[in-house]
């Protein structure tokens, strides 16, 4: 009798519908941001960004994200075994990067990825490439900067 009711009470526990940790997580940083969110996907930094450019960060991982006010990137701190070992020798701690870019600055943005499936195994990662103009960039087209990143996208759902 025991035993069935230890059963029981394990079977109702299994049971139990799981909470959706990642909705949770999009819908706190549309809350946060103020902004809805269109698109999103797993990404890797690879250049067009000064700051970034500037201080050597190009393979960052983070979101890749299209919210109703523009295009951001978001980098969380990552802290593996490696991480540790290679940070005595910079100064700067681990923290949170960011790029936000308004839509009335981003002039064109094009995702390239190879279509045909024999072709995707050798392929090179697709890219997202986002042009822009910044505060210092004049009318002219020749001023446009370009954001690279290494994409894995998705609509969002």
């Amino acid at each position: 009798m025991f035993l069935r009711k230890n059963k029981q009470s394990q079977l109702k526990q299994c049971s139990q519908p799981k909470k959706d940790v990642s909705s949770d997580f999009w819908n706190e940083y549309e809350e946060k941001t103020g902004e809805k969110i269109l698109s999103r996907g797993l990404g890797k930094y690879i250049s067009g960004w000064d700051e970034f450019d500037e201080k050597k960060w190009s393979g960052l991982w983070g979101l890749i994200i299209t919210t109703s006010g523009g295009f951001r990137f978001h980098h969380f701190p990552q802290n593996s075994w490696i991480d540790v070992l290679t940070r005595f020798a910079d100064a700067e701690p681990v923290k949170e990067k960011t790029i936000f870019i308004p839509h009335d600055k981003i002039t064109s943005s094009e995702l390239k990825k190879e279509t045909v499936w024999f072709k995707k195994l050798f392929a090179p990662p697709p890219r997202l490439i986002i042009k822009y103009k910044d505060e210092t960039s004049s009318d002219s087209p020749c001023d446009e900067k370009k954001l690279v990143f290494e994409a894995e996208w998705s609509n969002g759902e």
